[in-house]
């Protein structure tokens, strides 16, 4: 009961301010369960669990505050959550010891590209073949799938396989490449965790590594932490916490690699 509470609290936490930065937090919440106790494939199987219903108290409040550019979010959500499916299932290919290393590679390219400086970008309305422009609201977006569709397919796959969301790839991905605003990004990225949480969830839990009596209570934890990160994030310039969850994020890539060397030594 103690470990279950420990474990509520610190998800929690994880749940508010990932929310807030546009990321699922998978990274965290893997590594928070593996102290816990779990092997590494319930973890991530876990970890995909809690990211789906953070993400869902998270777009109730987006949406309501109609910060969720819902085209691409559809466009993304269902690239990268087929790709988690097949991840989710892949995994069980690979040894515990080689997640963690694919595991610790993501989180390092993550906190780079959390570093990288945010440009205005010039909306090119012309029709291209190779790039797609929709507006939503007064927001004009274009998408190159050029650059979009191979980051998409590559995030969703490796997010299954090692039980993240992808929202570390998915926030620069449509700032950098797609030219949204920061705080749309966010509000957008949510809908693409919960969709590639969710399908990665399914992939782990064919195989029988789902634990409910231990997930479902920190499941109840966690959507109020979307609920609350959420409200907050409408206040709070997201492009601050970007540089914090850098250097978070590339710690815990250290902290993860050491764990495989121990495990292997």
């Amino acid at each position: 009961m103690l470990r279950l509470i420990i474990t509520a609290v610190a998800i929690l936490l994880i749940a508010v301010f990932m929310t807030m930065a546009g990321r699922g937090g998978g990274n965290f919440y893997v590594i928070l369960l593996i102290i816990a106790g779990e092997s590494m494939h319930q973890a991530a199987t876990t970890g995909q669990f809690i990211m789906f219903v953070t993400a869902i108290g998270a777009i109730l409040i987006f949406h309501k505050h109609k910060i969720i550019a819902w085209p691409m979010a559809v466009m993304i959500g269902l690239t990268t959550g087929m790709m988690a499916f097949v991840g989710g299932m892949a995994a069980y290919e690979f040894t515990g010891i080689t997640l963690k290393y694919v595991f610790a590679a993501m989180l390092t390219m993550a906190g780079l590209l959390m570093l990288l400086p945010v440009k205005p970008k010039t909306i090119n309305t012309k029709k291209r073949f190779g790039y797609w422009s929709f507006k939503t609201g007064d927001i004009q977006y274009t998408v190159n799938f050029y650059v979009a569709l191979p980051v998409m397919l590559a995030t969703g796959l490796a997010a299954g396989m090692v039980g993240v969301s992808g929202g570390s790839f998915l926030v620069p991905l449509m700032v950098l490449a797609c030219g949204l605003p920061v705080r749309v990004a966010v509000g957008t990225a949510s809908t693409m965790v919960a969709m590639t949480a969710l399908m990665g969830f399914l992939g782990h839990a064919v195989r029988g590594e789902f634990d409910p009596v231990f997930a479902l209570p920190l499941g109840a934890v966690a959507i109020m932490g979307g609920i609350i990160g959420g409200k907050f994030a409408l206040k709070t310039e997201p492009v601050v916490l970007k540089r914090i969850f850098a250097f978070t994020t590339l710690a815990a890539a250290g902290f993860m690699i050491a764990n495989a060397l121990l495990f292997t030594m």
